[in-house]
C-alpha cells in the first residue's frame, strides 16, 4: 500500500512562465531516461523480486527508491505545469532576439505556435504530458526487469548515471529559477540513487567501478546543486516505509561510492513542501468549479455530514 502526503518533495522556486524550459523538462519526465521510466522500472523490479528473507534488503532498497521516484514524477510534472501556467502572457527575454514573445496576448494562445510543444496547449491545457521533449509518448518498453538482481542493479546504476547527465544538460539550457530548482534537486537525488545501486552491487561482490564508473559531471559548480550537496542530500536514501520495517539500511551505509567524503544513511522520508492548486485557465476552457457546482458540492457535503452524525433531514 502507498500513502500520499499532500506535500512536494522539494520546493519549486517562483519565476515567470517559460514554455521552452517546460518542453526541455519533458525529457526528464517522459524520456527514455526520465522519472516515469525510473519509477516504473524500480517498482516492477520490486514487485517481481524473488528470493528468501536474506535478500529482503535488496527488495526494500528497490521499493524505497521506486516510491521516491513517484514523488519525482509529481515534482517534475508540477514544475512543467507551473512553467506553462499563464505562458500566453509570457513576454520573452528582451536581451535574446531569438526568444519570441506571445504577441502580447492579442491572440490568447499565439505562443503555442511560436515555441515549446504545441500539445501543451492543444491537449494538456498548459500542463505536463507523459511524453519526451520531442513529443513521443512514454513507452513501457523502456522498463528493464530481467529477474536477475545483478543485471537489474547494473542497469539501474547506468540509468541513474545517464539521467543525471541529461539533467545537467537541461540545467545548462535554461536559467529559469523554477526549472533549475527542480533540475538541481533531481541531479542530487540521482546521485543518491547511484550510490544506492553501487552499494548494493558492492555487497554482491561486483566491481562495478572498473566497468561502469559514476560519470564526473562537476554538477557542484551549479549553485543550486552545491547547496543541496552541502546538506548531504546525495548521501541519504529515503525508505518511505510507514511501518519502518525496511531493511535498506543494511545496504545503504558506509562510505559513499561517490568518494566525496560523506557517509551514507537512511531516513523514512523528507519533510516536504506545501502544494498549491493551479488557477483556472479561461483561455484553455479549463475553468475551476462554477458557482452552481460549488453550491451543489456544499449542499451535498452538508447532507453527508448530517447523515454521518445521525441527523435526518
Amino acid at each position: 500500500m502507498y500513502l500520499h502526503t499532500q506535500q512536494l518533495i522539494n520546493e519549486i522556486a517562483v519565476d515567470e512562465p517559460d514554455p521552452a524550459a517546460a518542453n526541455a523538462l519533458q525529457e526528464g519526465l517522459g524520456g527514455q531516461f526520465g522519472e516515469m521510466r525510473t519509477m516504473m522500472q524500480y517498482l516492477f523490479q520490486s514487485m517481481n523480486f524473488r528470493g528468501d528473507t536474506t535478500s529482503k534488503p535488496y527488495k526494500d532498497l528497490l521499493q524505497g527508491v521506486g516510491t521516491e521516484e513517484i514523488s519525482h514524477v509529481e515534482l517534475i510534472g508540477t514544475t512543467i505545469s507551473r512553467l506553462l501556467d499563464g505562458s500566453p502572457e509570457y513576454h520573452g527575454k528582451k536581451t535574446d532576439p531569438v526568444d519570441k514573445p506571445g504577441a502580447k496576448g492579442a491572440t490568447p494562445l499565439k505562443i503555442a505556435l511560436d515555441t515549446s510543444n504545441i500539445h501543451h496547449y492543444l491537449v494538456g491545457a498548459q500542463g505536463a504530458l507523459p511524453v519526451d521533449a520531442a513529443g513521443n509518448p512514454w513507452s513501457g518498453s523502456y522498463v528493464y526487469n530481467s529477474g536477475n538482481l545483478v543485471l537489474d542493479l547494473l542497469y539501474n546504476l547506468m540509468l541513474e548515471s545517464t539521467g543525471r547527465l541529461q539533467k545537467c544538460r537541461i540545467y545548462q539550457m535554461t536559467d529559469n529559477k523554477a526549472a533549475r530548482s527542480t533540475i538541481a534537486y533531481l541531479i542530487v537525488r540521482d546521485q543518491a540513487h547511484e550510490n544506492a545501486f553501487a552499494k548494493a552491487l558492492e555487497s554482491l561482490g561486483v566491481n562495478w567501478g572498473a566497468a561502469l564508473p559514476i560519470p564526473k559531471t562537476n554538477a557542484e559548480k551549479f549553485p543550486e546543486v552545491k547547496k543541496l550537496l552541502d546538506k548531504g542530500l546525495q548521501s541519504i536514501q529515503f525508505t518511505f516505509s510507514a511501518d519502518d520495517e525496511s531493511q535498506a539500511a543494511k545496504l545503504y551505509r558506509g562510505a559513499s561510492p561517490s568518494n566525496d567524503g560523506t557517509e551514507l544513511s537512511t531516513a523514512v522520508m523528507p519533510e516536504g513542501f506545501p502544494m498549491t492548486i493551479a488557477p483556472e485557465r479561461r483561455e484553455e476552457f479549463a475553468p475551476g468549479l462554477d458557482k452552481e457546482l460549488l453550491a451543489l458540492i456544499q449542499a451535498t457535503a452538508e447532507v453527508e455530514i448530517a447523515s454521518a452524525n445521525g441527523v435526518t433531514t
